[in-house]
């Protein structure tokens, strides 16, 4: 279907040509472009929710300042689409998340807008003021640069670090607060309290609103003027100390609460601002999913829904003839309430992920034993280490490529004082349409590395149930990881009897004569459907799932290197450092002679796709892994650790 955007949105090709419209015109322009990226969305996927609720900020923002001289940087970057559309991306933007299409989120690869990348949150007042810091040194003094933080974002600690840093560098600041009490799911902690008490302040807020007027109505650039407004700013700063502003106590000017939907407000304001020399901070208050009804009223379930109906608001399923596999998630968060029936010391913790990581199944059965604590990857790993000093088995559940933020705590905190915390990754490897900031490719080498942890990855729904039987065991000691992809499993049947795995031991699952293939993780069940269409070509590989890669199953591979001269290994995640390196290592320590060849994500920056066109780009797909088989077939060379 074509989709054709409105007739003024269709006239904008870069941000210089908002700046010719008046304010009734630019109203016109947000109508349009909401409606855009509702028709784009429904049709082609992507998050929806974010975008929709800053939709007028977007337009306002590239309205007042001069892009990209003047810097906007963005964060959480799936509030981005606006922005996108806005500066030369409009008539490509059906390719947004698709394969060899553009990114999901800011990158400056694409777009000379797009000044800093950013997949992953809280990043913005650190760039930004980095970027500010920069414009000084070199004498650009009329740049403006501007933050605009939201989606939960500010509950990281970055966050936190770079407003304490912005309020003594005497830059050029300004943040943007986009306070709309959402992440993906509801935002938690005190911080979001806080906000809700700045936000319906009868006193504070009337006490802003007067002397807004006040100021309005003074002679500008008369010294009277000037007099006056330093009074009422030493005014303001008495009562915001009194009243305990978090921002000013950071000396970051605050201004607002202001309507985020209000385009004329929100261009007056910037305009102001946009003249107040300093940092500076503006709460803006928004509706995540504004102008579609549905996604304000379920703004998780539209975080990003999939294809949809966007007259009726059916969100289009896939319809199967039999039975489908659960989602490792689901079976994860299924299996961790099964568990914690009959454990009473277990406990889950996410950090701002309950409905992605499906903890919030054990959040609303078990509210004292599961928890939410925002977007706080480092709390959420000490915080875990802190409760197992007191003999609880806490599943921490944190994306695989979100724990990288976490990872001093993961040395220092657990590892070194080898407490048993479960690490449960989601999302472990190529996730798909998120593209190379979500990818969970490095957990298994940045994992292994680390002394006394345990790496492990189920081949499928049943084998991380066993897996996280075992973690959770007082006889396990030790930090534990299982690591998992995303989405579907393999077999409807999922829920088995829960069995002890012996930690570090792997398995046979086919025998062979002619080469080994050894997997780790889901990747195993690509490796027998590729055997399933080698025995038609007369061809014979043995097929082992290694199940550990710390510690790795040194019986086994003896088995295995002192039979076949040909092996192959296959896993979701990076070759550098990975799977397929413990293997060479092993090979290279016990002096034995093989050709080896590594399939895995290769040593560079996978982009954005679906998972299944990303595999077989990677060539570990089951035609990838077939096709491996037949080229190492064919040669009669030996190389020792070939790396190819």
């Amino acid at each position: 279907m074509d989709i054709t955007p409105g007739p003024l949105l269709r006239t904008i090709e870069s941000p210089a040509d908002l700046k010719k419209l008046s304010i009734d015109e630019l109203q016109q322009v947000t109508n349009e472009l909401r409606q855009y990226i509702i028709d784009i969305v429904s049709l082609h996927g992507g998050h929806f929710g974010a975008s929709l609720g800053v939709v007028e900020l977007t337009v306002a923002l590239h309205h007042v300042f001069n892009a990209p001289y003047d810097q906007l940087v963005w964060d959480v970057g799936h509030q981005a689409y606006g922005h996108k559309i806005l500066t030369g991306r409009r008539d490509i933007f059906y390719t947004n998340r698709k394969y060899k299409g553009i990114s999901g989120f800011p990158n400056r690869a694409e777009s000379e807008y797009d000044v800093f990348g950013v997949g992953h949150s809280s990043t913005s007042i650190s760039a930004a003021l980095g970027i500010a810091m920069a414009a000084k040194y070199k004498g650009e003094n009329d740049k403006k640069v501007v933050a605009v933080i939201g989606d939960g974002a500010l509950t990281a600690g970055l966050a936190f670090e770079g407003m304490n840093h912005a309020g003594v560098a005497d830059t050029d600041l300004l943040i943007i607060l986009n306070d709309n009490c959402m992440s993906i799911d509801p935002n938690v902690g005190a911080l979001k309290e806080y906000l809700t008490d700045i936000t319906t302040s009868q006193t504070y807020n009337k006490l802003k609103d007067d002397i807004w007027r006040a100021l309005g109505k003074l002679p500008i650039g008369s010294q009277f003027s000037r007099e006056i407004a330093s009074k009422i700013e030493h005014s303001i700063k008495s009562f915001v100390s009194k009243s305990s502003n978090l921002f000013e106590a950071l000396k970051l000017r605050y201004f607002g609460p202001i309507d985020g939907h209000n385009i004329s407000k929100l261009v007056d304001t910037l305009n102001d601002l946009k003249n107040i020399p300093g940092p500076k901070l503006l709460h803006v208050i928004t509706v995540k999913g504004k102008g579609f009804a549905l996604a304000e009223n379920d703004q998780t379930k539209w975080h990003a829904p999939g294809l949809f109906d966007k007259i009726t608001g059916e969100i289009y399923k896939k319809k199967y003839e039999v039975p489908q596999p659960p989602k490792y998630q689901d079976v994860f968060g299924k299996t961790i309430i099964e568990l914690a029936e009959i454990n009473p010391k277990i406990f889950g913790v996410t950090p701002a992920m309950p409905s992605g990581s499906s903890l919030k199944f054990m959040m609303d059965e078990m509210p004292n034993r599961a928890f939410d604590v925002g977007i706080c990857e480092q709390h959420a790993v000490t915080l875990s280490a802190g409760m197992a000093t007191q003999g609880m088995r806490v599943f921490c559940n944190i994306y695989s490529s979100f724990m990288q933020r976490a990872y001093d705590q993961v040395i220092h905190d657990v590892a070194i004082q080898n407490l048993p915390v479960i690490f449960c990754l989601d999302r472990a490897g190529l996730v798909g349409e998120d593209g190379p900031t979500h990818h969970g490719a490095y957990d298994l080498a940045y994992m292994r590395c680390v002394p006394n942890m345990i790496v492990s990855a189920p081949m499928n729904e049943s084998e991380l149930r066993n897996l996280m039987f075992t973690a959770q065991l007082d006889s396990t000691t030790n930090p534990f990881v299982i690591r998992y992809p995303r989405g579907e499993g393999v077999t409807p049947e999922w829920r088995t009897p829960l069995q002890e795995i012996q930690i570090g031991k792997g398995r046979k699952l086919k025998d062979g004569q002619d080469i080994a293939i050894l997997s780790i993780g889901h990747p195993g069940n690509f490796v027998q459907a590729a055997i399933r269409n080698l025995r038609t070509e007369g061809l014979d590989p043995a097929h082992y799932d290694l199940r550990f890669v710390k510690p790795i199953d040194e019986a086994l591979l003896h088995e295995v290197f002192k039979k076949f001269d040909k092996i192959i290994t296959v896993e979701d995640g990076t070759v550098q450092g990975g799977f397929g390196s413990a293997v060479l290592e092993f090979m290279a320590t016990h002096q034995y002679q093989a050709t080896v060849k590594l399939l895995g994500i290769p040593d560079h920056f996978i982009e954005h796709g679906a998972p299944k066109e990303l595999q077989k780009e990677c060539a570990f797909d089951a035609v990838g892994i077939a096709q491996t088989v037949r080229e190492m077939m064919s040669t009669k060379i030996k190389v020792a650790g070939n790396l190819e």
